[in-house]
């Protein structure tokens, strides 16, 4: 048991300075999500090994999976700040080792390094608000600034890192992570208070509980790719490994004393509608964030630079989204409704980029892309508060990162599905283009979509094979369409949620 007495609230200057700690560091985290997005085709030209494309990428969100609710949990008992402290050196210096690799493998575990602090960021910072704002209206302020910052920074992440590359090569969009970092670390170590809650008794943090979850999503990652190439035999032993690790999760779980996952927390059926609904909504953002880029560049010919200036705009109407949601969210009777009218547009969105096809103009584009994002801003922050609002006092911390890292899950099993799905559909589009076509002797060259983001001398070829991959790209976005009426089900049946409970105080600890 912990006790939590109260603490001195803060002044205007003290909370200002405070949440500017947490801001930059999460903005740190959230920015190297997706930044590497545009980055990514330019880094395999020069470095090679394609095979390691998806862990450039996945590496990160399976790391910070694992990481988040470990240190979610280690907050509860020992405080966030220390955390904080320590995530943001570790994100630091992994951010220099990326820009210093020499191949696609040490790019990988750099990658995976900087999801461990990205993971220990996300895992304690978001918890931090609710410590420092006890009076449940100023929390709600604060949280979703900080959740709109945090969408935000994600969503100019895939443009800024377009044009770094473009303007200075793709090692400039790890580069500028040593310096922000050291404000961040100066910012948080200065002004970020240190509350540590009162234990009875020391914890005994649940190692093999973190094994286990690295264990069977690892696993699942990888057959989900090794599907898509055929290696069958490969899959199926992964998918036994994927299926015993989670029976083993679920058993242990139920069992430890001291939890990662602790049963008391998944009691609430509102609850895990709610971890339900970040897992739905993080496999819909990270595949929109990672493949349109390819489908600006590769269906639409646009250069990383447009296509990341295109992109950028969901940032404009996610903050729209978090201005017009922080204005009516408090003073509604079912706070419900404002995710509901987010999931809503976002269905909408996704399903008008994958039916408009290539006649489709840069407005029309614009327009889709402004309509998720806005879709966007109405889910992200109030899940996590809508999260934060429901859960014990006791598990704030693990509810709160276990958000964040559901919505990374979502990511991983969304991107790795996609990516399977493209590989798949544009073979088989493409072979159906170019057989009809009489050119079936050309299909070797364009089997791989990587083509599509270089010149080509044949503008019939190359129009036949952006067809193919924006039918492909197109099954996907459906697809995500299609999860997006999954959500507006599960929404429905999660009961209003009274945004009234302020959390339990806690204890400073100078």
């Amino acid at each position: 048991m912990m006790t939590m007495p109260s603490h001195s609230a803060l002044t205007f200057k003290q909370a200002l300075l405070a949440m500017l700690g947490i801001s930059l560091v999460l903005m740190l985290s959230a920015l190297d999500q997706t930044v590497i997005g545009n980055a990514l085709p330019s880094i395999v030209a020069q470095l090679q090994g394609f095979e390691l494309y998806a862990w450039v990428a996945t590496g990160y969100l399976l790391a910070s999976i694992v990481t988040i609710p470990i240190f979610g949990r280690l907050g509860d008992y020992y405080g966030r700040k220390p955390f904080v402290l320590a995530a943001t050196v570790i994100f630091t210096l992994a951010s220099l080792m990326c820009a210093l690799a020499t191949d696609m493998l040490v790019l990988v575990l750099g990658r995976a390094l900087q999801g461990v602090g990205g993971g220990m960021l996300i895992g304690t910072a978001f918890a931090c608000i609710p410590e420092l704002f006890p009076d449940t209206r100023q929390r709600l302020r604060w949280q979703i600034l900080l959740s709109a910052l945090f969408s935000v920074v994600n969503a100019i992440g895939p443009g800024l890192g377009g044009y770094l590359t473009g303007a200075f090569g793709w090692r400039s969009v790890f580069y500028i992570n040593p310096p922000l970092g050291a404000v961040a670390l100066f910012f948080a170590w200065r002004y970020l208070p240190h509350y540590r809650p009162l234990q009875s008794r020391a914890i005994r943090l649940d190692w093999l509980g973190a094994l286990l979850i690295a264990v069977a999503l690892g696993s699942l990652q990888l057959f989900v790719e090794w599907l898509g190439q055929a290696q069958v035999w490969g899959s199926a032993v992964l998918g036994v490994v994927c299926i015993a690790a989670a029976a083993g999760l679920w058993f242990w779980e139920r069992r430890c004393s001291e939890a990662l996952l602790p049963a008391a927390l998944f009691r609430s059926a509102s609850v895990r509608l709610l971890f339900v609904l970040s897992l739905l909504a993080g496999a819909i953002m990270f595949t929109l964030l990672f493949y349109l880029p390819l489908l600006l560049q590769g269906s639409y010919g646009y250069s990383p630079q447009d296509a990341g200036l295109l992109i950028t705009p969901l940032a404009l109407s996610i903050t729209l989204g978090a201005i017009v949601n922080g204005r009516i969210i408090t003073h509604l009777r079912n706070p419900n409704l404002i995710p509901l009218a987010g999931f809503a547009v976002l269905l909408v969105a996704c399903a008008g980029l994958s039916l408009v096809g290539l006649s489709a103009s840069f407005n029309v584009l614009l327009g889709l892309i402004l309509l998720a994002g806005l879709g966007l801003g109405f889910i992200l922050m109030n899940l996590t508060v809508f999260t934060q609002t429901l859960a014990e006092r006791q598990f704030l911390g693990i509810a709160t990162a276990l958000t964040q890292s559901l919505r990374l899950v979502g990511g991983l099993l969304g991107t790795a599905v996609m990516g399977v799905l493209v590989k798949l559909l544009y073979a088989s589009h493409l072979q159906g283009a170019f057989v009809a076509a009489g050119h079936a002797d050309a299909l070797p060259r364009y089997i791989d979509p990587q083509v599509l983001l270089k010149a080509s001398d044949d503008p019939v070829l190359l129009h036949l094979a952006r067809q193919a991959l924006a039918q492909a790209l197109g099954s996907g976005l459906l697809l995500c369409a299609g999860l997006g009426v999954l959500a507006l089900w599960v929404l429905y049946r999660l009961p209003p949620v009274a945004l009234t409970r302020a959390p339990a105080p806690v204890a400073p600890d100078e």
